[in-house]
């Protein structure tokens, strides 16, 4: 099937271009795209060899995360494309960076302007996610319902990037911190903390910045395995959106419990 030959070439890309630089990075291998913004020779190698494989399984324009940052009005093929795929080479550059296993490669197809069929490989433990509208989500091969989460504030385990939320409201969500049983930063890799979600490992996650490439693959695959994933203002969250904000929960009670204790 073609979700399986998608998923081998994002295991390919890996095995290729990312897995043997890890820990081993060459001077000038690394590189800054933007204030805080790490690239390397990985990331690029990856995409180039994922976008043109991509593109024998369903001939459509791809908007890699690397392609992009040179080129933004790739992003309006999201919106204009009947067809669309979403590539993020290398999601937790900086983690990889740094030696720290918790990154992943990541893609999406979105048709007509839903995300219809997504993937999350991890190469530091082979994990492969992977989630088609209306089939369901799939960890290597089982199928992944996540459970109800506890329903007391006081057991939630989640997470929270801060990072680029406004002085106001990060206070609010640090103040937030002893409402919950436990409250993180999250691995700043998107393709780690959505299948620790997925996996019962942590109950919400918030996030300010949805750029597509890092969190189309992991709503779906969400959304599939019964999880909801909302904006903070109940609308649901579409890959051409330029809105900020994105609050996901292992289901709707989770969700409507810890947005008000989280947000403002």
């Amino acid at each position: 099937m073609w979700i399986e030959t998608v998923t081998g070439i994002l295991r390919e890309a890996a095995e290729t271009a990312i897995v043997p630089r890890f820990r081993a990075l060459a001077e000038g291998e690394v590189s800054e795209k933007s204030p805080g913004e790490l690239v390397t020779v990985a990331d690029r190698e990856a995409e180039e060899l994922i976008s043109r494989r991509l593109r024998e399984v369903v001939d459509a324009p791809v908007v890699g995360e690397e392609a992009a940052a040179a080129d933004p009005g790739l992003l309006d093929a999201l919106r204009l494309a009947p067809t669309a795929w979403l590539v993020d080479p290398l999601d937790g550059t900086a983690n990889f960076v740094a030696g720290r296993p918790e990154y992943a490669v990541m893609a999406a197809l979105v048709r007509g302007g839903e995300t219809v069929a997504a993937w999350i490989v991890r190469p530091a433990d082979g994990r492969a996610y992977v989630a088609e509208r209306g089939s369901g989500s799939w960890r290597d091969g089982i199928r992944v319902r996540r459970e109800p989460a506890p329903p007391r504030a006081a057991e939630l385990r989640g997470a929270a990037l801060t990072g680029f939320l406004d002085p106001t409201t990060r206070a609010h969500v640090d103040a937030s911190a002893p409402h919950f049983a436990r409250l993180g930063p999250g691995t700043r890799c998107a393709g780690v903390d959505y299948p620790r979600l997925l996996d019962g490992e942590q109950d919400f996650v918030l996030y300010q910045r949805t750029l597509p490439w890092d969190h189309a693959p992991g709503t779906l695959l969400l959304s599939e395995a019964g999880g909801t994933a909302l904006r903070p203002d109940g609308s649901r969250y579409r890959p051409a959106d330029t809105g900020a904000g994105l609050l996901n929960a292992a289901d709707r009670r989770c969700w409507d419990t810890v947005r008000p204790l989280l947000l403002p």
